[in-house]
């Protein structure tokens, strides 16, 4: 992974939905900010059965609508990007228990956060981003209003980080 001034990575259960949705929609905010060279943006699942999948199909289909192209393919979150990464979003407070557990150093649990946190909508101001997986379109698009809404706030916050160093 190339070391760029800020590293930001989106974690949920198998890295086909939620992460890369957040991972596709803060790319499509940072690019459209003329910052791709200087925030690298990734996504990963704290489970490996989705490995090698992309994103899933109605996630996909949710983004495209938004003009938000959805690349990506799934992998596990693992001690390399707690080194690596500045700042760990993650969708859910049992994602959030699995990296906070796997980050030793006390500067490396820092780094994880709930993505929630950078919500800013009334709406959107709860613990978790729910999981579509099992649900329909709209629990897609609310997930995907969730995203944009915290993705926005996100810029804000990391543009402040790359200006501080």
């Amino acid at each position: 992974m190339p070391r760029t001034p800020f590293n930001v990575l989106f974690v949920c259960l198998g890295n086909i939905c939620r992460s890369p949705a957040g991972e596709n929609m803060f790319r499509h905010l940072v690019e459209d900010a003329g910052l791709g060279d200087a925030i690298h943006i990734d996504s990963a699942g704290t489970h490996d059965y989705q490995i090698g999948n992309a994103p899933d199909r109605r996630m996909q289909k949710t983004l495209q609508s938004r003009g938000i192209p959805s690349t990506g393919k799934a992998r596990q979150i693992s001690g390399y990007d707690l080194f690596n990464f500045d700042l760990i979003l993650t969708m859910d407070a049992d994602n959030y228990a699995r990296v906070a557990a796997l980050a030793g150093a006390p500067e490396d649990r820092d780094k994880v956060k709930r993505f929630t946190d950078f919500c800013v909508d009334p709406d959107h101001q709860v613990a978790d981003v729910p999981d579509p997986y099992y649900g329909n379109g709209a629990g897609f698009e609310m997930v995907a209003d969730m995203i944009e809404d915290g993705c926005r706030q996100l810029l804000d916050h990391v543009r402040n980080e790359l200006a501080a160093r």
